[in-house]
């Protein structure tokens, strides 16, 4: 089902009020040890609508004690599936080729703070899980614990599925996830004013986008503005700009739009990097038989995973497109999009958020 998600309604701006006080405040006391906050110990994250935690895990978080001088999501995600030899005691069951407990493809991999629904998400992380294979990934979220401070939820949302027969992926396919706040506290690097959520929706062919309103406070000196977009799908579109299934291998030209003017003109987002991903190795089972699989995705085929895609590899992160933002003190902006060509079947996973800073 598609969201669409506005920044409009007044609780979707987070604004720290007095970050000046604060700091002087924690100048003058010296800066707090370095400490860690535990999220996620062992989360399982199932395939099962029935089951726990399907397909997201949340938690809560803490972000009370600012300003900090960094904070540091780490995340690391391990599967069932390999290392191959623990098939030795975790064998399939009969009949089937993979663990049960195997989810052996790539998933979105999507970490997001949020309040009181999923409408105010604000995208913390977008990555993509290996073919099943373990991954592990460090994002600064300084600027986000700086401009929203207090509690919070933090989920993990990879759309796992299984195979019942267990011919193509486990029978009861599932990802298990630890996520670590590393948190040092003392003066911030920015004096962040608002941290505002324009959308975080998936986008079909055929659907209007939506038109998020900037709302700049006052006292902003400097913004950002950050754009995930990774594109997904298994339609097929005969168009010359896809090299596969739409929208996965699919060139497609973005229009990201503030008030009507193109913030970069010919946007593609596309990755070419995918092969390196992918360190040749063979693994003999013990019945004799031999795979040759790459290392940081091992259950995926070699050709896949080198395999250019639309803003994504397998197993990889895919960091925002960051422009300047507007900085006109209570000003109001119109922010959009438009995707040239997408086709109907396809997928794009976008995201965008707002950052003010204050001097």
């Amino acid at each position: 089902m598609r969201r669409v998600i506005f920044s409009l309604l007044p609780f979707l701006v987070f604004c720290n009020n007095s970050p000046g006080d604060q700091q002087d405040a924690a100048v003058e006391a010296g800066p707090a040890a370095p400490y860690t906050q535990t999220l996620l110990d062992n989360a399982r994250i199932g395939s099962d609508p029935s089951g726990p935690n399907f397909q997201n895990a949340t938690a809560d978080v803490s972000l009370t004690g600012a300003p900090f001088a960094n904070v540091n999501l780490v995340v690391d995600l391990t599967s069932a599936c390999f290392p191959f030899e623990n098939w030795k005691t975790d064998k399939p069951p009969a009949g089937q080729n993979w663990p049960a407990d195997c989810d052996a493809f790539d998933r979105n991999f999507e970490i997001t703070i949020e309040d009181d629904t999923a409408d105010d998400a604000i995208e913390l992380m977008r990555a993509i899980t290996p073919f099943g294979g373990p991954e592990h990934q460090e994002i600064d979220i300084t600027d986000v614990a700086n401009g929203l401070p207090g509690m919070h939820k933090l989920r993990v949302n990879i759309p796992t599925y299984s195979d019942s027969a267990g011919m193509v992926s486990g029978s009861h396919g599932q990802w298990t996830v630890n996520a670590t706040l590393m948190m040092t506290p003392g003066p911030a690097p920015r004096t962040v004013l608002a941290v505002q959520p324009l959308f975080n929706l998936s986008q079909q062919a055929g659907s209007p986008p939506p038109v998020a309103q900037i709302q700049v406070p006052a006292g902003t000196v400097s913004s950002r503005i950050e754009y995930r977009a990774t594109g997904h799908g298994g339609a097929m579109d005969p168009s010359k700009s896809c090299i596969g299934p739409a929208e996965e291998f699919c060139k497609r030209t973005h229009h990201v739009l503030l008030d009507g003017a193109e913030l970069m003109a010919g946007l593609i987002p596309w990755r070419t990097d995918c092969n390196t991903l992918c360190t040749p190795a063979t693994f003999t089972f013990p019945a004799g038989n031999t795979i040759d699989y790459c290392m940081e995705n091992p259950c995926g085929a070699t050709s896949s995973v080198k395999a250019p895609r639309a803003n994504w590899c397998p197993g990889s992160l895919t960091p925002p497109l960051v422009w300047d933002g507007p900085t006109d003190s209570g000003g109001s902006h119109a922010f959009t999009y438009a995707i040239d060509g997408e086709f109907a079947g396809g997928v794009w996973r976008l995201s965008a958020v707002y950052f003010a800073f204050g001097s």
